[in-house]
């Protein structure tokens, strides 16, 4: 499968003008000398078998490729030019294990020089000057960072490209995953689909490889009115609408790569981009139990929002366009100008409160967000998406408006169940009245962005989903650049210590703020984000490891205005997967400890029904505790 192409497959061969043509100059300027290891003082020699080095032919019709990107464009001595020892001629890059190519040029006229992957040193002695090699250093690659240093270069220079992993085909054993804990996880989402879950699918990437992709019951599972039907299976290949998932691998990814380009900055202004209008067109409005904030400080608060605000949600926006005016006209064949209708209800939309004094979570601010993307590529974000990302990254399963991108209705996971109008949110003239398949459940991203919008309507199969974002871990895919290391530290650091759990849009665990979703055992450091249709997303740089969960827990029974029985399940929490997981990366554990964990969730279900006096064994909790102890009964065996 293309996703899985090798480093050596997926990457361009180069030609000596494009080697010399950075002279020194690296992609990846934010590496610093606290980055750079300690050198070897007397390294091992590398066994032939173990490094591939094969002379390039400039006749290669992909030597003159000029699209190609790198992790690191250098060329030695004194790659960065300066004094500290050891920095000039070493440096660390990222790669993974089993995968790995890198390019050397030594320049014309240049002399001898010793060349060390990882501390090893590799044979140079027939590198001639004026030469491209490739060099397969995929037996010699670690996890993380891997160290280059090439020294003793006697005249010259030696042109070095680097390329970004790309994610390969492996095995949980591959990766130190434990079986049992793998099989605890599969048991409880095929216990609770048996008992009425509608379906789920998931994937894990670690250390750069495909380990687990594994999908759970059909991709409908109930008729309008919550009756079981037979249906396809879900595959591995079914798209799931990824609700709020949508802002980080939308708005979030276009603007981490806008900000790596240096087309944008966090305190860019949203007037700078958007026009004055954002400001001056604002109306008069009182906001219920708030403050009425007169419209000329409105307008000049308005005007000094910064992107860094609105990434934050402390912009001063209500929740959603709800509040917006005219709420109740929303159209039921929305096409482009419906959007532009949207931009102009927002320049309306008067602030709720003072920019930076309160966080108030906002889908209002990602659809203006969409917007500002939108002015500054001068294209619509799908299309942006998929230029910039999908495609290069050869990704199939991933879109907006999956009935009009070449998918069918049964090519999706169904979520809800003839939507009815929430509290203040549209009419019964704006109303689906049918079930919704491959169609954006967020009523928002339908009737008022068409489908396509930067706070949801982002549909993919969770492999695709997996890959993309282990570009958060690297920055990069083979030969495509897009995120500086500054840029994901920025975006997925604290931004205010009143709100430790928030980043740049990403959500943060820190002090175990985000257990629910990313479980109570990972890293401070694991960031991600969550979907209201069941969608999950878990990013671990401390283990090289993406896990995604998606299900279509709204495909169930409407229990009351804001219940729907699937949310009931334990698949429903989704953060049970990732603790699961984190737990079975830690060597051998015990094998009681899965049943235990298994009668432990079946338990807090019970103490639940109990607290709620529910005695009804047909209750969709009452099924999903008696899945529970099916779930135990089985791991036990």
């Amino acid at each position: 499968m293309k996703r899985f192409a090798s480093a050596l497959l997926c990457i361009a061969i180069i030609s000596s003008s494009m080697l010399s043509s950075s002279c020194g100059k690296s992609t990846s300027k934010e590496t610093s000398a606290s980055d750079q290891e300690t050198v070897t003082t007397e390294p091992s020699t590398i066994p032939s078998q173990d490094v591939t080095i094969t002379p390039i032919d400039f006749s290669d019709p992909v030597v003159s490729d000029p699209g190609l990107e790198w992790q690191y464009d250098i060329s030695f001595p004194d790659w960065q030019d300066r004094s500290m020892y050891g920095a000039n001629n070493r440096l660390g890059f990222y790669g993974y294990s089993g995968q790995g190519v890198i390019y050397i040029q030594p320049g014309a006229g240049s002399g001898e020089f010793s060349l060390y992957i990882n501390d090893i040193r590799l044979d140079t002695s027939e590198m001639a000057p004026g030469k491209i090699y490739s060099l397969d250093i995929s037996g010699i690659t670690r996890n993380g960072r891997n160290s280059l240093q090439l020294s003793g270069l006697s005249q010259g220079v030696v042109f070095v490209k680097i390329p970004y992993p790309t994610v390969i085909s492996g095995t949980i054993q591959d990766v130190g995953i434990s079986e049992d804990a793998i099989r605890l996880i599969d048991t409880i989402i095929s216990c609770d689909v048996e008992s009425g879950f509608p379906s789920a699918q998931m994937a894990v990437v670690k250390d750069g490889r495909m380990v687990y992709e594994n999908s759970w019951g059909n991709v409908k599972t109930y008729d309008d009115n919550a009756n079981p039907i037979g249906a396809s299976p879900v595959t591995k290949d079914t798209l799931y609408d990824l609700a709020s998932v949508t802002k980080m691998f939308s708005v979030n990814f276009a603007i981490q790569y806008l900000m790596t380009k240096e087309q944008i900055t966090l305190d860019t202004k949203i007037v700078d981009i958007l026009g004055d209008e954002f400001a001056g067109n604002t109306i008069e409005r009182k906001y219920y139990n708030r403050d009425k904030i007169p419209l000329s400080e409105n307008k000049k608060m308005k005007a000094n929002i910064t992107v860094r605000d609105v990434l934050r949600h402390q912009a001063g926006f209500p929740s959603g366009p709800q509040n917006m005016t005219n709420q109740k006209k929303l159209s039921t064949s929305p096409t482009d100008a419906t959007r532009k209708d949207t931009l102009k209800q927002i320049f309306m939309t008067p602030l709720m409160y003072e920019p930076g004094t309160e966080l108030v979570y906002s889908d209002l601010d990602y659809m203006l967000l969409d917007f500002c993307v939108e002015e500054i590529t001068g294209m619509r974000i799908d299309q942006y998406l998929e230029e910039i990302f999908w495609k290069p990254m050869g990704l199939t399963h991933i879109t907006y408006n999956p009935m009009e991108n070449g998918f069918s209705a049964d090519d999706c996971a169904a979520t809800e169940l003839k939507p009815y109008p929430k509290k203040g949110e549209y009419t019964d003239e704006g109303l689906r009245n049918r079930t919704l398949q491959g169609e954006v459940h967020d009523s928002n991203a339908f009737h008022r962005m068409a489908g396509v919008s930067g706070h949801a309507g982002l549909f993919s199969n969770a492999s695709d989903l997996a890959i993309l974002a282990s570009v958060m871990l690297t920055g990069g895919y083979g030969n495509h650049r897009f995120f500086s290391q500054n840029v994901i530290d920025q975006f997925t650091a604290v931004q205010d210590e009143d709100y430790p759990s928030y980043a740049l849009g990403w959500w943060r665990e820190g002090d175990h703020a985000r257990d629910y979703y990313f479980g109570s055992v990972t890293d401070s450091k694991v960031f991600g984000h969550e979907g209201f249709t069941g969608t999950l997303v878990v990013i671990d740089p401390e283990n090289n490891m993406v896990i995604v969960l998606l299900t279509n827990k709204l495909h169930s029974k409407v229990l009351d205005a804001d219940t729907y029985s699937g949310s009931m399940y334990t698949t429903a929490t989704l953060g049970f997967v990732s603790e699961i997981i984190e737990i079975g990366l830690n060597g051998e554990a015990d094998k009681g400890i899965w049943a235990s964990m298994a009668g432990d969730i079946a338990a807090d279900i019970k103490r639940r029904l109990d607290k709620d006096g529910i005695t009804d064994e047909d209750y969709p909790r009452w099924r999903a505790y008696k899945a529970m102890l099916e779930t135990q009964k089985r791991v036990s065996s």
